[in-house]
């Protein structure tokens, strides 16, 4: 068995800590012990379909004890993992089902209506037992009691997990089981975390940063427990209950938390056991951090930063969190960064240019997708001009993530954009982020805002802001304001109000930017 896999952590864990609570969901709770009789006797089951190795099993069910069995049953075998978000629509679920060729799928009650839908001709296991011909986990758990063993190679690939974007395809990142283990071992070093912790579940399993928290409790043999988000007094509940000690969470979350319709103002001594508060996938507002730090007043807060093509990049700590909050901090151990201009060198101090991820964590390549791969995974012969690489193997691969940042003079890294989202105008490249930001900061009577560019052959790209708001605003009154935060060439040239905007239908808290380009453009 290979050191570098998920199920060795179970195994030594089941070993050491067999009586330790591993897993709660509500009133359910399971030891390391039974967890691991759970999962062996799935992985049993997936074993005896005899599907080839490297097979893809996916997962399309609500977030429960049983889900997160499932996900260690099959990484407890030869075959991949592929995370299907419950958001997903049936149609979407398809198009991921023939991307990777999908041989079985685990599901419950409530998503199997949609694989039905989809005619998918696999393997179908339910976690609850039905009233059709459909093997459950209740009859796995009944009858599959034979010892289970496998040999599980570090190398091997063990999880594909697709991310949409805008345009509504999305594309399989493969990840290794030596990766699955590297960002648990990360993240414990600089979290600190142990064996009395208990990690909240909230985020949802379809990508690493929520995976993360299953490997993270296997590897400290700290409890996870499961949470779900309808209204921010449950979630409170929850975390006390649980007595909660590391709370993991996107910006958006914080937002739920605290919404000003919603939020009661719960004491803040309750959450007094919070000691460290997590936030990735988005920016960070000086009210969100405020909010975290009135109710959770002994929680470190960690903001990060990590790319689709590697688990992560940099981490802020608690304590520069309010002198540069809007920097993503620096690199994680074993990484190492660089942010180079297009004629390949080293930028200096606040010169913008595109971050280059060398070292530990970066994924095997898209699923299927050769030129995005090639795209993104580079030689390291693209940092030839920025350091030494005499004598060293010219095969190793750095990732060319497509993020615009630079780094001051202390070494910290700032995020600019997505190289993908920059509007070139006029001899400029232009940040939406940068102009979306000024809005948020000072337009509080804007909701939402999407900025982007349309096609001007005078300056290649013309700057076009879409908003909403409860009513429209003068656009001289918009534009009037932003010439006070962005230099001219920055502020758009269109402005447009809409009573609502357009989302992602698969992200929620994502604008449709695609939508509104389509729209403004008559297509």
């Amino acid at each position: 068995m290979s050191i570098n896999c998920i199920r060795i952590l179970l195994e030594n864990a089941s070993k050491t800590h067999p009586d330790k609570i591993a897993l709660i969901d509500n009133e359910t709770k399971l030891s390391y012990q039974e967890l691991l009789i759970k999962v062996d006797q799935v992985a049993l089951y997936l074993q005896e379909l005899d599907l080839p190795k490297g097979a893809r099993v996916g997962i399309y069910a609500n977030k429960s004890a049983s889900q997160v069995i499932a996900i260690l049953a099959i990484l407890s075998t030869d075959y991949i993992l592929v995370p299907l978000t419950r958001l997903l629509k049936p149609e979407q679920v398809n198009y991921m089902i023939d991307d990777c060729s999908i041989q079985c799928i685990i599901t419950d009650k409530l998503k199997l209506e949609s694989i039905e839908e989809i005619n998918f001709s696999g393997h179908v296991v339910s976690i609850e037992t039905t009233h059709k011909d459909i093997p459950s986990f209740e009859e796995i758990f009944k009858y599959y009691n034979k010892p289970f063993s496998c040999d599980i190679n570090g190398h091997e690939n063990a999880v594909i997990t697709y991310s949409f974007g805008s345009t509504g395809t999305p594309k399989g990142i493969v990840i290794s089981h030596r990766n699955l283990i590297d960002s648990a071992r990360v993240v414990t070093q600089y979290l600190n975390l142990n064996e009395n912790d208990v990690i909240s579940g909230l985020l949802i399993f379809n990508l690493d940063y929520g995976l993360n928290q299953i490997f993270c409790s296997l590897m400290n043999k700290a409890t996870l427990a499961l949470h779900r988000f309808i209204l921010p007094d449950d979630f409170f509940n929850h975390l006390m209950n649980d007595e909660v000690t590391v709370l993991p969470l996107m910006p958006v979350n914080i937002s739920q938390m605290f919404d000003e319709d919603l939020f009661s103002n719960p004491n803040e001594e309750l959450f007094d056991k919070v000691r460290i508060i997590t936030s990735s996938g988005g920016n960070v507002t000086a009210k969100m951090i405020k909010d975290c730090e009135t109710t959770f007043r002994n929680a470190a807060f960690y903001s990060m930063h990590g790319l689709t093509e590697a688990f992560r990049s940099t981490y802020l700590a608690p304590e520069q969190i309010k002198i540069r909050p809007d920097s993503i901090g620096k690199p994680i151990p074993d990484a190492e960064l660089y942010v180079i201009n297009e004629e390949g060198n080293e930028c200096a101090p606040r010169e913008v240019g595109e971050l280059i991820h060398r070292g530990s964590y970066i994924y095997r390549g898209f699923w299927n997708a050769p030129k995005e791969t090639s795209e993104r995974f580079k030689s390291v012969q693209i940092l030839k001009n920025v350091v030494n690489l005499d004598g060293q193997l010219a095969d190793e691969t750095v990732v060319a993530s497509g993020d615009y940042v630079y780094k001051d003079e202390e070494g910290y890294f700032y995020f600019v954009d997505r190289r993908d989202d920059m509007i070139k105008t006029s001899g400029f490249r232009v940040s939406p982020f940068e102009i979306e930001s000024v809005v948020e900061k000072n337009l509080p009577s804007i909701s939402q805002c999407a900025v982007f560019g349309m096609s001007n052959p005078h300056i290649e790209e013309e700057i076009v802001m879409v908003y909403s708001a409860p009513s429209a605003i003068s656009e001289k009154e918009i534009t009037f304001e932003l010439k006070k935060h962005l230099a001219a060439y920055m502020v758009p040239a269109k402005i447009v109000y809409r009573k609502s905007l357009p989302l992602v239908q698969s992200d929620q808290n994502l604008i449709n930017k695609d939508a509104l380009k389509r729209e403004l453009s008559g297509n």
